[in-house]
């Protein structure tokens, strides 16, 4: 079952937007897409004056057995468009699998 990691910086300036920005898009993510479980988490500290976000993503295994398709994973990408002029960087993906 596949689950998506989605780590990016950004400047703490803009902390306020970009989570405007993904709680939006994740819930018209959610909202096309029965079973998806969207986050959005950050970094306690400020290093170089941005903060790291991490976005995940997975879907409940009645909808989907075999987790977040990568149909899915590209629109959770087109989505994600709106964050490029607030970005420090760019956006890391990372696919893992439970091990149990």
């Amino acid at each position: 079952m596949r689950e998506l990691f989605i780590y990016y910086r950004s400047g703490q300036d803009q902390a306020s937007h970009v989570a405007n920005l993904v709680l939006a898009f994740q819930a018209r993510l959610a909202a096309g897409h029965p079973g998806l479980v969207a986050r959005l988490l950050r970094r306690p500290e400020i290093v170089d004056g941005t903060h790291t976000w991490l976005e995940t993503y997975s879907m409940h295994s009645l909808h989907s057995p075999n987790g977040v398709s990568p149909a899915l994973a590209q629109e959770i990408e087109r989505q994600a468009e709106v964050l490029r002029p607030c970005l420090a960087g760019e956006r890391h993906v990372e696919v893992f699998t439970p091990c149990a």
